[in-house]
């Protein structure tokens, strides 16, 4: 399964340190299960999309370094491909119009999506349904007048309606607000609203995924407050809870939190683990 990452800090950048594919055990064994590629998306002020469609075990610079940056919004994505080769260009993050996008989970019915993006096909470079769904989405944006939470539900409503879907869990950030939805309830997504200092309020943040794919690392967080997103708790922290199925949350500036049901129902053409090709169904437990 895929692994997702958001850090969204506020109007203020702090500084990361971020291990990708980290893991107690062999390195290689834990990129063996998360083989097909890595990447962090950041703004300082423009958007940077740094990533590698490769596992850390092929990738002796990776295995070694750790990444550390300042932005006021982390996007971190860990691919075990269901939908596209093994290439740059089908690794997540995807950045569109300075939006950027990660996504776990699978769609089906490509033909169908891409009948539905029109022109908005030209922003499609890869062979993913992640990155047609994040086409939809800046189609959508257009259309609303540039509300991303809007255009990322009409989207959601759209494949729910009218293409085969197993998992459409995403998150969607800019350089100021991020948004995260879990549909249906097929995959975890999990959120944190972390008071400055954690629960104990002088701790900075130390947080690593249980599988190992993904580990943050931030002092700043000892003096901050702070939102993050994961497919996994990263700490010990109580105050991790799942988003439920159809939820849609967004962060703004300010780190106020809106929620909302976007779809409240279930997918009309629903898939299940036996209905997807081997590899993909492989990606998705």
């Amino acid at each position: 399964m895929c692994r997702l990452f958001g850090l969204a800090t506020g109007s203020e950048p702090v500084k990361a340190t971020f291990w990708l594919l980290e893991a107690p055990d062999s390195l290689a064994q834990q990129s063996r299960r998360n083989p097909d590629g890595y990447g962090l998306a950041t703004y300082h002020p423009d958007v940077d999309v740094e990533k590698r469609p490769v596992a850390a075990y092929e990738d002796e610079q990776f295995a070694r370094e750790a990444k550390e940056c300042e932005s006021p919004v982390f996007l971190a994505h860990v691919r075990y491909a269901s939908t596209g080769k093994v290439e740059f260009r089908n690794t997540h993050p995807f950045e569109q119009e300075g939006r950027v996008f990660a996504h776990n989970g699978h769609i089906g019915g490509l033909d169908t999506l891409e009948e539905k993006l029109g022109d908005y096909r030209r922003l499609v470079q890869g062979d993913t349904d992640s990155e047609r769904f994040f086409a939809l989405v800046t189609k959508e944006l257009d259309a609303n007048g540039g509300d991303p939470g809007a255009a990322l539900a009409t989207a959601a409503r759209w494949v729910a309606a009218n293409l085969s879907l197993y998992a459409l869990n995403c998150l969607l950030a800019t350089a100021t607000d991020m948004w995260a939805l879990r549909y249906p309830d097929t995959h975890d997504l999990l959120m944190l609203e972390r008071g400055e200092g954690g629960p104990s309020g002088a701790r900075h943040f130390d947080g690593a995924s249980a599988s190992g794919r993904i580990r943050v690392r931030s002092g700043a967080l000892a003096g901050c407050r702070a939102v993050v997103f994961a497919t996994e708790e990263m700490d010990e922290d109580p105050g991790w809870r799942n988003l439920e199925p159809g939820e849609l949350v967004h962060v703004d500036r300010d780190l106020a939190v809106t929620s909302q049901v976007a779809i409240d129902h279930a997918p009309a053409h629903p898939l299940r683990l036996e209905d997807l090709m081997p590899h993909a169904a492989e990606s998705q437990r």
